[in-house]
């Protein structure tokens, strides 16, 4: 085989190539055509649980997927039925501090647009931000700050693939407000409302986690929590014209303080969704019975 220089490399990662080859490979091994996506963060893989007649795939098994390498991650594809609908469950995701490219970290959602799904419901863990966030709240992410993307790292960039999407897609929209609105109409009828919150989330590459004062900085500039994952997710998932709903578990209280003698750790992170788990499991699966054809659809792709 002739090898191909280190920019080719970069331009194929991601390309519509690659992802037919694994959305095909996974196609002839199971009978499931997910309409819906779920991404499971740190300490929320139960998720994946909830799937009847569950098929399972270990990212090391599927044609071009990354491994994953974080603790808390289980790094399996889990195919079957959650509330009779057809899904794909990703129990445990890729990040930056992983040393993987954006293009690679974001294949997955790529592959699920060409595999049928329609909605991707994310979730992940946080640090929090907003002072009146308590360790335990769940925050429906309303938008995102990209500080990865003000230095160019974005996993668009590179040639655009109109089989994907367009060359400047809009990111106002980027979180569905039915689905935002669904969630906070089914936290009410099971009475999780008093831990249910909305705000802005904010990514950073890691995996340190935030200093001091970039903690203040991020929360001046409109930011209620902050982590290390989705929003590369819900980017290329808005380019390929799904709806994107997603939450946070505030996992830990920011350190905003240069008196305070707390520290952000990953055992935490782990504990915390554990504590919350069962609740959000709930409160997704409600979510996904109430989703119909209709209703996953697209109403502003092209």
């Amino acid at each position: 085989m002739v090898p191909i220089n280190s920019f080719n490399k970069l331009i194929e990662i991601g390309s519509y190539e690659e992802c037919r080859a694994t959305a095909d490979w996974l196609l002839e091994h199971t009978q499931v055509r997910p309409t819906v996506g779920i991404v499971c963060g740190s300490g929320l893989s139960a998720l994946g649980d909830m799937l009847k007649d569950p098929q399972v795939f270990k990212y090391c098994d599927i044609p071009n997927f990354p491994h994953s390498t974080v603790r808390g991650h289980a790094g399996q594809l889990v195919f079957g039925t959650l509330k009779g609908k057809p899904c794909v469950c990703m129990q445990g995701r890729f990040h930056l501090y992983e040393g993987y490219p954006i293009q690679k970290i974001t294949l997955p959602m790529r592959v699920f647009k060409l595999m049928g799904v329609k909605t991707m419901i994310m979730t992940n863990a946080a640090g929090g931000l907003n002072q009146d966030y308590k360790v335990g709240d769940v925050m429906i992410i309303k938008d995102h700050i990209n500080l990865p993307g003000f230095a160019g790292v974005n996993p668009l960039c590179g040639p655009n693939d109109d089989r994907f999407g367009v060359r400047f897609p809009c990111m106002s929209d980027a979180y569905d407000r039915e689905l935002q609105q669904l969630a906070h109409n089914v936290a009410a009828e099971l009475g999780f409302s008093n831990f249910l919150r909305d705000g802005v989330y904010c990514v950073l590459g890691g995996p340190s986690f935030e200093t001091i004062a970039e903690c203040r900085m991020l929360h001046r500039l409109g930011g209620d929590a902050v982590g290390m994952s989705t929003v590369h997710e819900v980017i290329a998932a808005r380019h390929a014209g799904m709806r994107c709903f997603a939450m946070s578990l505030i996992s830990n209280r920011s350190v905003m303080d240069y008196d305070s003698r707390e520290k952000a750790n990953h055992e935490e992170v782990l504990e915390t969704g554990q504590q919350r788990a069962k609740q959000m499991e709930v409160l997704v699966s409600t979510m996904v019975a109430r989703l119909d054809g209709d209703e996953n659809e697209d109403k502003n792709s092209s």
